[in-house]
Order: structure tokens, then C-alpha cells, then sequence
């Protein structure tokens, strides 16, 4: 997701790569960083913090507490932005000496492709200015919506974990189609592209997704006979049980 984000911000042109450091402890990744980005590239954290107005925390869960062991005397000065899953604001700012001007932030996959979902949560110490910084780095590299910090878990069963369940409809469409006698190439192209476009139109129409659904399912027709199917199979209920139990999962993996 790092890397989603350095790309994003310097395509567009947010920022340029001499104003990006990345630390990694593994070398391979740095490497591959600095040639990908031409970002400056390192090991030190206490360096980079030192020297950055904003500073993005992204880790893994288990790896916050020691690098907020290690940083949280000297991140007062700086905006930090949390892409860490799970972890609350106030676990972060008990950790800050000062105030602690913290965003919570919950991105998903296809930030890799600038078409993102991020929701944000701004701490009470982060000012107007610091929200605007904080959307622009997110918006470079898809949507943003604010939500009340009780909803990121929410979040994360949508939008969060939701890119795999289109993952697995878009191979479940094209699965179709080669039962039906398309060429698997064929069909995959078909239903990424539908899903796609069927996203694209709810954004830009403004319309209901059901009433756009009605649009295509016409009396008596193709459509409607496969929407039939589906509801004998429970699809709807499915997909929300789904959102439920991975938000289920996101709080007790919080606690």
C-alpha cells in the first residue's frame, strides 16, 4: 500500500521524489523502491521522522509497538498518518510526546491501480490544513470519505476486505462463461470489463443500483431470470453476511 501511495503522489505530481523517504530494514525492498521511485531510500526511522512534516505509518499490526517505541518522542512535530489496520488513534497518540496530530486511515487494493476507496478518520489535535493534507494523499490514488472512528471496522468488512469478494464474482462470472463456451481469456476480459463499467455508471449516474438493475432486467427477459437465480442462491444475503463477519473479525482483531 506504501508503494500505491509514492506512486500515486508523485504521478500526480503532489509531490516530487526528492521530498519522499521510505525506511524498510530490508534491503531488497529498499533497493527496489529507490530504482521503481528514485525516492531517498534508508534504515534509520528516527533520521526520517526528524526530517518529514508528515509521516505515514505503514506496518503491520504486530510491528507498530516497537516503532512507536522507538518514535513516539520525536513525532510531535509532524503529521502522522496511520494505514495501520486495526489500531485506534488513541493507541497512537499515548505513544506521542505532545499532542499528537494523528490520522487514521483505511485504504484498499485497488489504490495499486489509483482507482482507491480510503476512509479517514482525523484525530481532535489535526487542524483544517492537516485533514487537506491528509485527503490529498489519498485522493491521488482513488476516493476519500470521513467517517467517525466506531465505523472504520465497518470500513474494513466494505471496502477494505470487499475487493476480494468482487475478486472472486468476476472469477465466478467468467467461470460461467467458459461453462457456457467462451475462452477463458474472453471471459475474464468480459466480466472484469462488466463489473467495471456496472461501478463506473452508480458513481457518475447518481442512480440507485436498484433502479439501475431495473434498467437492465426487462419483463420476461435473460436478465431477470438470472437475477432469479441469484436470489434462490441467497446472493444478496450472502454479500452483507460477508461485510458482517469481516467486520466482526476487524474488532476482535482490534481488542
Amino acid at each position: 500500500m506504501a508503494e500505491a501511495m509514492i506512486g500515486g503522489l508523485l504521478a500526480g505530481q503532489v509531490c516530487s521524489a526528492e521530498l519522499i523517504w521510505a525506511t524498510d530494514p530490508v534491503p531488497d525492498r529498499r533497493d527496489r523502491l529507490k530504482a521503481q521511485f528514485g525516492i531517498r531510500v534508508g534504515s534509520a526511522n528516527r533520521e526520517a521522522v526528524a526530517w518529514a512534516d508528515v509521516v505515514v505509518l505503514a506496518v503491520k499490526p504486530q510491528a507498530l509497538p516497537p516503532v512507536l517505541s522507538e518514535l513516539g518522542p520525536i513525532l510531535a512535530h509532524a503529521l502522522v498518518i496511520s494505514i495501520v489496520a486495526g489500531v485506534t488513534l488513541s493507541t497512537i497518540v499515548e505513544q506521542i510526546s505532545g499532542e499528537g496530530r494523528v490520522v487514521r486511515a483505511m485504504p484498499n487494493i485497488p489504490a495499486l491501480v489509483r482507482e482507491g476507496m480510503t476512509a479517514l478518520v482525523l484525530g481532535s489535535a489535526v487542524s483544517e490544513d492537516d485533514g487537506h493534507v491528509a485527503r490529498m494523499v489519498f485522493e491521488v490514488v482513488g476516493r476519500v470519505v470521513l467517517v467517525e472512528e466506531r465505523l472504520m471496522d465497518a470500513v474494513t468488512g466494505l471496502s477494505g476486505s470487499g475487493p476480494a469478494y468482487v475478486f472472486q464474482a468476476i472469477e465466478a462470472l467468467a467461470d460461467g462463461g467458459v461453462m457456457m463456451g467462451l475462452p477463458r481469456q474472453t471471459a475474464e476480459l468480459l466480466a472484469a470489463q462488466t463489473v467495471l463499467g456496472a461501478a463506473r455508471l452508480v458513481l457518475e449516474s447518481g442512480v440507485h443500483p436498484a433502479q439501475l438493475k431495473d434498467r437492465v432486467a426487462s419483463p420476461g427477459g435473460t436478465t431477470i431470470a438470472g437475477l432469479h437465480r441469484l436470489e434462490q442462491g441467497g446472493f444478496r444475503a450472502t454479500l452483507m453476511a460477508a461485510v458482517e463477519a469481516a467486520t466482526t473479525r476487524s474488532k476482535e482483531l482490534g481488542r
